[in-house]
C-alpha cells in the first residue's frame, strides 16, 4: 500500500522530501494496462512444457486498454518517486541505486517495491544512475485484472532505457519488467507486460521459459466493453484447483483441464487470430462464447466454488445486453470478477455502458476499442544522393545500380532488390526520388557522368535486344517479364 508504515527502513529508503535532480527536460511516458481477450491461464499451463513436452503450448491474445499511467521521468543520483495516491494525497519515496537497498525494498512489497525490482535487475546488468519519476495522472483502475502492476514495472523500464540510452526493444521492456516484478512478492504471469506494445494487439506464445510476441493485424475497429463484476473471489484457489493437472494429469477433470488450456485453447486462438485479420466481429463473437462455454464445462469441474461464478453469468446473460453485443465472456482467472463484451459498433458500446450503469450501478464499466490499422500502400525511396563514398565506382555505375546477388542467387541492381521487397509486401506504388538532371550535371565534374532518370527509365522500361533476349535460359526470360513495366 502506498500509505505503508516507513518506520524501521534505513534513512535510504525513507520518503523524501527533497533531493538533487539533474536539471533537464522531462521525458514524459505512457504505457497503458492490458486485457486479455483470448487465452486465459495458458501462459502458466504453457510453463509447465519444462517438465512435461508433451504439454500444448500457450497461446493468448493480448490488447492495451485505452486508460493508462502517465508519468515525467529525469535523471537523478537516487530512484526518487511522485504519485498521487486514489484519495488525491501526493506520496513520495526515494531510494539508494545500489543494488542492496534496491533489493531489500522489492522483497519487502508494497507499491514501491515494483520499482526498486526494475531498477535492481537492470542496475545488475547496466551502469545507470538514478531517475526521478513523477506520475502524475493515473486513468488505470487498480487491482481490477487490468495489469496495473505490470504496466508500472514498463514504465519503469522504459524510463531507464530511453533516459539512459540503452536502446532496448519493446520485447526487452517485456523481460526487466517481468523479471524485477517476479523480484516483489508478486507472482504475476507472462502476459501481464504485453501492456508494452501499446494498444496493439499482439499473440504470445508460451514454450516453457520461451516466450514468443507476435504482433496481429487489425483490419477493422472492435469495440469492447470491460466490466468490473465487483464481486468477489479467490484467484488463489482458482489457481489451485486448475493448476492441480499439472504436469501430469492423474484423472479425468484433470485431462479436461489440460484439454481446455491445451489443443481446445490453440484452435480458439488461432481462429482469433484469423477473424482479427479478416475484421470479422461477429466471428470473434461467437469465439468469445465458445471459449466461456469450454471454460464452463471443463474449467468449472476443477474449483466448482469460484468458477460457478453466479455474478459472472448474471451479466453474461443479461437479456438488456443482447441486443447490442455479438458476443462476450469471462477474463483475467476467471469467477466473478471481470468480464468483457463485444459490442456491434460504437453507438452500441455507447448504449451497452448507459444500460450496464442503469442496471448495475455497482459495477464498473470501462469502453476498449482496438483500432484497424492504416494500411501502408506506398513506397518512396531516395537516390538523389551523391554517394562520394563509392568514387571512382560510382562514376561509372550509380550505387543503386551496383549489381548484388539476392537471396534467389540472381544479381540484380540493388535498387530493384528494393522495390520487388516493397511490392511483395503488399504495397500498390513506388515512387524514386531522382536528382534533377542539372544539378547532375554540374556535379558530374566531380563524381559522376550518369543521369538519374535516364538510368532508371533504362532498367524498367527498356527492354532488352533480341539477340540478347534470346541467350538467356527459361528462368531468366520469366524473371526479366516481371520487371519490365
Amino acid at each position: 500500500s502506498i500509505n505503508a508504515e516507513y518506520g524501521g527502513l534505513p534513512s535510504t529508503m525513507q520518503p523524501s522530501s527533497s533531493t538533487t535532480v539533474a536539471s533537464e527536460t522531462p521525458l514524459e511516458l505512457f504505457v497503458p494496462g492490458r486485457v486479455c481477450l483470448f487465452g486465459e491461464h495458458s501462459d502458466w499451463a504453457g510453463g509447465f512444457r519444462r517438465f512435461n513436452s508433451d504439454i500444448v503450448k500457450g497461446y493468448t491474445i493480448v490488447c492495451g486498454t485505452n486508460q493508462g499511467i502517465y508519468a515525467r521521468v529525469t535523471k537523478s543520483d537516487r530512484l526518487v518517486l511522485h504519485t498521487v495516491t486514489e484519495k488525491g494525497k501526493k506520496a513520495d519515496f526515494e531510494c539508494a541505486m545500489n543494488g542492496p537497498a534496491l533489493l531489500q525494498v522489492a522483497q519487502e512489497g508494497g507499491f514501491w517495491s515494483y520499482a526498486c525490482g526494475v531498477a535492481y535487475k537492470i542496475l545488475t546488468d547496466y551502469r545507470v544512475g538514478g531517475l526521478e519519476i513523477t506520475n502524475f495522472l493515473t486513468d488505470l483502475p487498480v487491482g481490477k485484472g487490468l495489469s496495473s502492476s505490470a504496466a508500472f514495472c514498463v514504465l519503469v523500464a522504459r524510463a531507464f532505457s530511453q533516459v539512459y540510452n540503452l536502446k532496448m526493444t519493446t520485447r526487452g521492456e517485456m523481460e526487466y519488467a517481468y523479471q524485477g516484478e517476479i523480484t516483489t512478492p508478486s507472482r504475476c504471469g507472462r502476459m501481464d507486460q504485453a501492456c508494452a506494445y501499446g494498444h496493439r494487439p499482439v499473440l504470445l506464445t508460451y514454450d516453457g521459459e520461451l516466450v514468443e510476441v507476435t504482433e496481429l493485424r487489425v483490419t477493422a475497429p472492435i469495440h469492447l466493453v470491460v466490466v468490473d463484476l465487483c464481486a468477489s473471489k479467490s484467484t488463489t484457489k482458482i489457481l489451485q484447483g486448475l493448476q492441480a493437472a499439472y504436469p501430469y494429469a492423474q484423472n479425468d477433470v484433470h485431462s479436461a483441464v489440460m484439454d481446455l488450456l491445451g489443443k481446445s485453447n490453440e484452435q480458439i486462438v488461432s481462429e482469433a487470430c484469423d477473424a482479427l485479420a479478416q475484421g470479422s466481429a461477429s466471428r470473434l463473437g461467437s469465439l468469445m462464447l465458445e471459449a466461456q462455454k469450454r471454460f464452463d464445462t471443463a474449467g468449472m469441474l476443477a474449483c466448482p466454488s469460484e468458477l460457478t461464478a453466479p455474478v459472472l453469468h448474471e451479466a453474461l446473460e443479461h437479456p438488456a445486453f443482447a441486443p447490442h453485443i455479438l458476443g462476450c465472456k469471462g477474463v483475467g482467472s476467471g469467477g466473478d470478477g471481470t468480464a468483457q463484451f463485444l459490442c456491434k459498433s460504437k453507438e452500441d458500446q455507447q448504449e451497452f455502458m448507459r444500460i450496464c450503469a442503469r442496471d448495475f450501478p455497482k459495477m464498473g464499466a470501462l469502453p476498449l476499442t482496438v483500432q484497424g490499422g492504416r494500411e501502408v500502400r506506398k513506397a518512396i525511396i531516395p537516390i538523389a544522393g551523391y554517394n562520394s563514398d563509392c568514387f571512382p565506382a560510382s562514376k561509372t555505375v550509380k550505387p543503386e545500380l551496383f549489381p548484388v546477388v539476392d537471396h534467389d542467387g540472381v544479381a540484380k541492381p540493388a535498387l530493384l532488390i528494393n522495390v520487388e521487397q516493397a511490392l511483395a509486401a503488399g504495397l500498390e506504388q513506388v515512387y524514386v526520388v531522382l536528382q534533377e538532371v542539372s544539378a547532375r550535371i554540374q556535379a558530374a565534374r566531380r563524381y559522376s557522368s550518369v543521369e538519374d532518370l535516364p538510368s532508371c527509365r533504362r532498367l524498367f522500361h527498356e527492354r532488352i535486344s533480341n539477340e540478347n533476349y534470346h541467350k538467356l535460359d527459361a528462368a531468366a526470360r520469366q524473371y526479366l517479364s516481371l520487371i519490365h513495366i
